[in-house]
C-alpha cells in the first residue's frame, strides 16, 4: 500500500511537509515546448485574463507568450497551475492539443482489465491524461507503449486489476492524518485513507496532488473515489512527479531507458526491491510482460529492481 512506502520515504526527513512543498507546481517533465511558428488561431488568441469565464477548448495566450487550451470550463484559473483545466496547446491542431490518440485502445484496455470495477473507465484514464501531456506521448511508438504498459502494470498490481477503489482495511483510516501540517486535516481524522489506482493516502499527499491539479483534495478527498478522472489523475500525478524511494519518477524511468525495475522502485521500492519482497516484484513484472505483449512491443531490459 502507498501508506507503507510513504512512511519509508518520510523516514529521516526534517519535516514531512517537504514532500507536499516540492509537488505544488508542475515539473519540467510536464512543461510544453513553446510554439515555434504559431498558426493563425494562435496569432489571434486573446491574452489570458484572471477571473474571466472560459469554456472548454478556448485558446489563450499566457503572460509568457505560451499558448494554452481549456480542457474544461473554468472561472479564469491560471493555466500554469491548474493543469486539470488547462493544457499546453500545439498551434494548428484545431483546438485539440492531443492530435495523437492514446497508444492503448479501449479494446486493449478491456483486455488488460477484464474484471475491473466499473468505476475505472477508459474515458476516465484518457481524460486524466490531459493533465499530463508527456505521459505516453514521449519518444517513439515503442517507448510510448512501454510507458503505458509500465504504468498500467503497476496500477493493476496495486488495485487487484483495477478492482479496488479504496483501502480495504478501515482500521488504518485514522492513521493517515499528520496533524503537524499547518493545514491539518479539515476533512476529518479518518478522511485520508488510500484511494485510487496508486492508493493515494495521507493529508499532505492529498494537499500536494490537489494543489498540482488545481482541485481542493485536502477538503474534498472523497473526489478520488467518486470521480474516475480525478482518481486516475492522482495516480498519474504520482507517476509523473514523485520518485518515492527511487531516484527517478515512474515517467522518467520509463522514457530514460532505466527499465521497468526502476518504476517499481519509485512506487514501492523501499518494501519490495533489493530482495525485500521478490514475489511482489515478480507479480508486477508478469503484468508488465502481459501488457507489453498485448501492445506488441518488447519489454526492454532491467525488468527487476
Amino acid at each position: 500500500m502507498l501508506r507503507n512506502r510513504l512512511k519509508a520515504l518520510l523516514t529521516g526527513l526534517a519535516a514531512v511537509g517537504s514532500l507536499a512543498a516540492t509537488a505544488l507546481m508542475p515539473t519540467a517533465a510536464n512543461a510544453a515546448e513553446p510554439p515555434t511558428a504559431p498558426a493563425d488561431e494562435c496569432a489571434i488568441a486573446p491574452d489570458w485574463s484572471k477571473g474571466a469565464n472560459y469554456q472548454s477548448r478556448d485558446i489563450v495566450k499566457y503572460t509568457d507568450g505560451k499558448i494554452y487550451v481549456a480542457q474544461r470550463d473554468n472561472p479564469g484559473y491560471d493555466p500554469t497551475v491548474s493543469t486539470y483545466y488547462w493544457a499546453p496547446y500545439t498551434c494548428g491542431t484545431g483546438g485539440n492539443p492531443y492530435p495523437n490518440s492514446f497508444v492503448v485502445s479501449e479494446a486493449q484496455f478491456d483486455q488488460m482489465f477484464p474484471n475491473r470495477n466499473p468505476f475505472y473507465t477508459y474515458k476516465g484514464l484518457t481524460d486524466a491524461m490531459k493533465a499530463f501531456p508527456k505521459f505516453a506521448h514521449t519518444g517513439n511508438d515503442t517507448m510510448r507503449k512501454q510507458e503505458a504498459a509500465a504504468f498500467l502494470a503497476n496500477v493493476s498490481h496495486e488495485t487487484g486489476g483495477l478492482y479496488y477503489i479504496k483501502e480495504v482495511n478501515e482500521e488504518n483510516y485514522p492513521h493517515y492524518c499528520d496533524q503537524s501540517q499547518p493545514y491539518g486535516c479539515p476533512a476529518g481524522q479518518s478522511a485520508y485513507y488510500g484511494r485510487g489506482p496508486i492508493q493515494l493516502s495521507w493529508n499532505f499527499n492529498y494537499k500536494a496532488a490537489g494543489d498540482f491539479l488545481g482541485i481542493d483534495l485536502l477538503k474534498h478527498p472523497k473526489k478520488v473515489e467518486t470521480d474516475p478522472a480525478i482518481a486516475m489523475m492522482t495516480g498519474l500525478w504520482y507517476w509523473n512527479t514523485q520518485h518515492g524511494p527511487g531516484p527517478l519518477t515512474g515517467h522518467d524511468a520509463a522514457v530514460s531507458g532505466a527499465g521497468f525495475g526502476q518504476t517499481i522502485r519509485s512506487i514501492n521500492g523501499a518494501l519490495e526491491c533489493d530482495g525485500g519482497n521478490p514475489r511482489q516484484v515478480e507479480s508486477r513484472i508478469n503484468r508488465y510482460k502481459e501488457f507489453t505483449q498485448i501492445l506488441g512491443v518488447p519489454t526492454g531490459s532491467n525488468l527487476s529492481c
